[in-house]
C-alpha cells in the first residue's frame, strides 16, 4: 500500500497530529518486532490466531478482516486502517503469487501474524473489434489529457475514508449480460491492451446504473477513454467505479446510499456499444467486483 498525500478529489485525510504518528511509527516497529519473532519461534500458519480473514481469498479479491475491539492491525509491516470494533480490509492483486502477512497487535499486549496466500486463477483471453481507432491508439495531442485523467483517477483512489460501507458487501449496479469478465487479455482492434480490470454488464443506452453501496462520490467527470466516469469511496480504500455512461447523476462530494440512481448506461469512451464497466479498487490494487456482490450475476434485463 502505497504513502498516502492529500488528494485532489473526495474526503480529505485529516493531518495525523505528531502522537498519532509516532504512535503509528511504534505499531510498525512493535508489528515487524512480532513478525520476526514469531517466524522464528513458529513456523507454522496452522496455529489458532485470534482474529480472523474472510473473503474469496482468491487473485483480485477484497478481504475482509475482524480482530478484537481495539487492536492495531499490519498488512506485510504496513499499518491499516481498523475500526472501533476492530474490522479491517485488504485485497490481493489480480496476478499475485506471494503470501500477504497480516499481523495483529491486541490491546492486551499480546499478537499475533498469519499469512494468506490468494488462490491463482486463469484468466481468458478476450478479443474486442470495432473500436474507435483513436482510443486505441490514441493521437499525441490528447496524450497531455489521457495524462491527467489517469493522475486524477489513481490520486483518488488513495483515499483512506474513515468510512465503512464495504462492510455491508455490494449489489450488482445494472441489470445486464455480463459481457467482459476481470482480469481477461483484451485484444482491442487486433491490438495487445492492458487486462481488463472489471467486469462489463451490456444494457441498452439509458438503463439506469444504481450505487452498489453507500459511499461518497470522489470523481465524477467525461474522460477520453472511460466517457462518462463516475468514482465512489466506500472507506478503508474501498473504491468503485462506473465508466461509459451516457449521463452522469452524482456530483463530486454527494453522500450516495445503496440503490440511489447514479448514471444512466451509455457507449462514451473505448467502448463498441452501450455497457457498463465497473470496477473496484482497494487503494491502487485491481479488485474483481463480481466477488464481493451479494449475487453472483447482474439481474437480467
Amino acid at each position: 500500500m502505497p504513502a498516502r498525500p492529500s488528494l485532489r478529489h473526495g474526503r480529505r485525510k485529516r493531518a495525523l497530529s505528531p502522537n498519532s504518528m509516532m504512535c503509528r511509527r511504534a505499531f510498525v516497529t512493535a508489528a515487524l518486532s512480532l513478525v520476526a519473532s514469531r517466524a522464528r519461534a513458529d513456523k507454522s500458519d496452522d496455529k489458532p490466531v485470534r482474529f480472523s480473514v474472510t473473503g474469496a481469498l482468491t487473485q483480485g479479491s477484497l478481504a475482509l478482516g475482524s480482530a478484537p475491539p481495539g487492536s492495531l492491525v499490519a498488512l506485510d509491516g504496513r499499518p491499516l486502517r481498523v475500526t472501533a470494533d476492530g474490522r479491517f480490509a485488504f485485497g490481493f492483486g489480480p496476478d499475485q503469487t506471494k503470501a500477504s502477512l497480516v499481523t495483529v497487535r491486541y490491546p492486551d499486549g499480546g499478537g499475533d501474524s498469519k499469512s494468506f496466500t490468494p488462490s491463482p486463477r486463469q484468466y481468458e483471453v478476450q478479443r474486442v473489434n470495432g473500436l474507435p481507432q483513436k482510443t486505441v491508439t490514441p493521437p499525441p495531442e490528447v496524450s497531455a489529457r489521457i495524462a491527467h485523467e489517469a493522475e486524477a483517477i489513481y490520486l483518488a483512489r488513495l483515499t483512506d475514508s474513515e468510512g465503512t460501507d464495504f462492510l455491508a458487501g455490494f449489489d450488482w449496479p445494472a441489470p445486464g449480460i455480463e459481457s467482459g469478465v476481470f482480469g481477461s487479455q483484451r485484444i482491442d482492434n487486433g491490438v495487445p491492451m492492458s487486462a481488463h480490470y472489471g467486469v462489463d454488464m451490456a444494457a441498452p443506452v439509458g438503463t439506469p446504473i444504481h450505487a452498489p453501496a453507500d459511499g461518497v462520490v470522489s470523481i465524477s467527470d467525461d474522460y477520453y477513454l472511460d466517457g462518462g466516469f463516475t468514482l465512489m469511496d466506500h472507506g478503508h480504500g474501498v473504491s468503485t467505479s462506473y465508466l461509459h455512461q451516457s449521463k452522469r447523476l452524482v456530483k463530486v462530494g454527494d453522500v450516495v446510499k445503496r440503490g440511489q440512481r447514479i448514471g444512466l448506461i451509455g457507449a462514451t469512451g473505448r467502448a463498441t456499444g452501450p455497457h457498463l464497466h465497473w470496477a473496484m479498487n482497494w487503494f491502487e490494487v485491481r479488485l474483481d467486483p463480481s466477488l464481493s456482490t451479494r449475487k453472483p450475476k447482474p439481474d437480467p434485463l
